[in-house]
């Protein structure tokens, strides 16, 4: 399970994880928590309604040429999810967990990403939180029985923004070559076409760099020292 704040974070982000993901019949689900109407680029929309839907649409299109294999777009305010309650949000991710049943989580670093982004730190803090709580019974009772999963990713990163300030991230565990499905993640990209001037900006950046995704394990269900890896998968037992 995948979870993001905007359309587009799925394929900018964490492309090259789901699209290997779907490459060896992997069920994949991404949750994302607004529909993005308050993005910079507003292609050919009149409203943020307008625009909110068009980037509804992108979204699944997006996922679709990933190989995600369900996704679910929630009712959030873009902008807005570090005002939210993280009770709330990461109840609605239990819920979802305990539904889903994923061995393996993946979402935002608590620093934001390359943008550091406060959408998606909120969104890392309610997905750290819904990771553990979904596995505890006496956590949110009343969203089904309880499930643990076993293992929790964050991105993170080996490159900046060169007009951003830099984020502060973790330090890798996980170096994903997904140069084999890199063209998918290009395409899904472009599904986002509201988004295409975006795609320009950071086209040259993304071919120097987004072969390779970055991730660090920041939970499992055994103690063990932290090590190099190059497998998202590697000692995942089936449930």
């Amino acid at each position: 399970m995948c979870v993001v704040a905007h359309p587009d974070d799925e394929c900018v982000a964490f492309g090259g994880a789901l699209a290997l993901a779907a490459k060896d019949s992997v069920e994949t689900s991404v949750v994302c928590l607004t529909d993005g109407q308050a993005a910079t680029y507003r292609g050919d929309s009149k409203s943020a309604a307008e625009l909110g839907a068009i980037r509804r649409a992108e979204f699944v299109a997006s996922c679709h040429l990933l190989g995600v294999s369900q996704q679910e777009l929630l009712e959030y305010q873009d902008a807005q999810l570090e005002f939210k309650s993280i009770s709330e949000l990461a109840g609605k991710l239990v819920q979802r967990i305990r539904a889903f049943k994923p061995q393996v989580i993946v979402t935002f670093g608590c620093d934001g990403g390359l943008n550091t982004h406060p959408d998606h730190m909120a969104v890392s803090t309610a997905t750290t939180a819904a990771f553990h709580w979904a596995g505890q019974e006496k956590r949110y009772k009343d969203l089904g029985p309880a499930y643990r999963p076993q293992r929790l990713f964050h991105l993170s990163t080996g490159y900046f923004l060169p007009d951003r300030q830099p984020p502060l991230p973790a330090p890798w565990s996980l170096a994903l070559d997904v140069r084999s499905v890199f063209e998918a993640k290009v395409e899904a990209f472009r599904a986002h076409a509201s988004q295409a001037p975006l795609m320009e900006k950071v086209g040259d950046v993304w071919k120097q760099h987004g072969q390779t995704e970055l991730y660090t394990l920041m939970a499992t269900v055994s103690p063990q020292p932290a090590r190099q890896s190059k497998d998202m998968f590697e000692g995942v037992l089936n449930d």
